[in-house]
């Protein structure tokens, strides 16, 4: 008997890890690496002032953290933390019952998707090792070997996220889909989906979803 082939969409921060992953990756990567560079985070704090004031957005925060920290470090110097980074993050960093959720869909032969707002710098790796089939993430940009740190794609956040599996829907045609997601921010993109979960989310978010018949769930 043929499967019933569907569309399962991870959210990466809060819902499969623990906790956020960009910080714990640029910062791991400095003490271990590059500690020297650790004054030059104080550049950050124009453009945390302009988010908290509601001048800077998420977007643009990031990538002035990114290029603060890591601006102009190479693929070699990268490469090797990110194979540590994922390594150590995956043993205690996530969910079992994230992980159960991923392995349930996969023993169906669902498409498995990764859907971050975090970047590409680890993102990939990520999903590699969980066993993700495609992808979507924020995207870097790089000067040839050498990491620039501006975002190559929009910040995928909020509507961005939304369009995102709008157009992954469009790509995959009649499947249907489940959705998970952590964040008020997530809740968009878990209306477009036949069954969306929200985990671990705060009061006022599961207030939301159970208003628009959203799932709500608890992964500890």
């Amino acid at each position: 008997m043929a499967l019933h082939v569907r569309l399962a969409v991870f959210d990466l921060d809060g819902t499969i890890t623990r906790h956020d992953t960009l910080a714990p990756y640029v910062l791991g990567f400095l003490l271990r690496k590059r500690a020297w560079r650790l004054p030059a985070l104080l550049l950050v704090a124009p453009a945390l002032l302009g988010h908290a004031l509601g001048l800077v957005d998420r977007g643009a925060l990031k990538s002035a953290f990114i290029r603060a920290a890591l601006g102009g470090c190479r693929h070699e110097d990268l490469q090797p933390w990110t194979a540590k980074f994922v390594a150590r993050l995956l043993p205690r960093g996530v969910f079992p019952q994230a992980l159960e959720a991923i392995r349930g869909h996969a023993r169906t032969g669902d498409h498995l998707v990764l859907l971050s707002a975090s970047t590409d710098l680890y993102v990939p790796a990520i999903a590699h090792a969980l066993g993700f089939h495609e992808v979507i993430c924020t995207g870097v940009r790089w000067d040839g070997e050498r990491l620039n740190g501006r975002l190559s794609t929009p910040n995928r956040r909020g509507a961005e996220k939304a369009r995102c599996v709008a157009a992954l829907r469009a790509r995959h045609p009649g499947m249907e889909a489940t959705a998970y997601g952590n964040a008020a921010s997530d809740l968009e993109h878990l209306q477009l989906v036949e069954r969306g979960v929200l985990v671990n989310g705060c009061a006022a978010a599961r207030r939301a979803a159970v208003r628009d018949g959203i799932t709500c769930a608890e992964w500890r």
